[in-house]
């Protein structure tokens, strides 16, 4: 959230290696903490349920993250793209059409690496129409990418706010997860009086034989 728009490489392998770790040592601790807590013939269904739960909710979150994401954009996206056009000499009514675009296209445009305000200005009859420079500006490598910097990270900047959220209520859930659980005993493995645990599994071995 800190990072400006144009961060250097250093700082982001540092946030993504701290990322890591803290994954690793939130999830080794809470998983063994779960699979401890059931008798052990019971583990294997256990493990289902857990990665059963784990894999719905990274499904589930991709979706209300992507929401969040998009929230964010809407409230700046439209206002920026329609300056922006505006000022390479683009009419203000195009400018507002194409900003009031769902600003679901502009992110997935941004993802794939494609300016979609050439094919948009050409569908609207304008771009054959702007000077050149304004032309080769809007349809180049830059232009986009820079015009929906600021909205990005806006939209990012709620997403890791409501992230950070959900990672300290996560903690505190871990942390009142009390200490270590010890299953009580299968009655039907427990030694009979004067007999020593496993004495007869012991017999039994040996007796098999070779």
């Amino acid at each position: 959230m800190l990072l400006p728009v144009d961060f250097p490489y250093p700082a982001f392998a540092l946030l993504i290696a701290a990322n890591g770790i803290g994954s690793g040592m939130f999830a080794a601790p809470n998983s063994s903490s779960i699979m401890g807590s059931v008798p052990a013939r019971q583990r294997g269904a256990a493990s289902g349920m857990r990665s059963t739960f784990q894999n719905s909710g990274t499904a589930v979150s991709i979706g209300v993250f992507f929401s969040v994401m998009i929230a964010g954009l809407a409230s700046s996206l439209p206002k920026t793209l329609a300056s922006g056009l505006q000022h390479q000499g683009v009419p203000s009514t195009v400018a507002h059409q194409i900003g009031s675009l769902p600003p679901v296209s502009s992110l997935f445009a941004a993802v794939l690496g494609v300016n979609p305000l050439g094919h948009l200005l050409a569908a609207h009859g304008v771009l054959a129409a702007l000077p050149a420079t304004a032309q080769a500006t809007i349809t180049g490598r830059e232009f986009f990418p820079d015009l929906i910097s600021g909205p990005f990270q806006n939209g990012l900047v709620v997403v890791f706010a409501l992230a950070t959220g959900l990672t300290v209520v996560a903690a505190l859930a871990s942390a009142l997860r009390g200490g270590r659980y010890v299953p009580p005993p299968d009655p039907a493995k427990e030694p009979e009086p004067g007999q020593r645990p496993d004495s007869g599994q012991q017999r039994e071995t040996l007796a098999k034989p070779v």
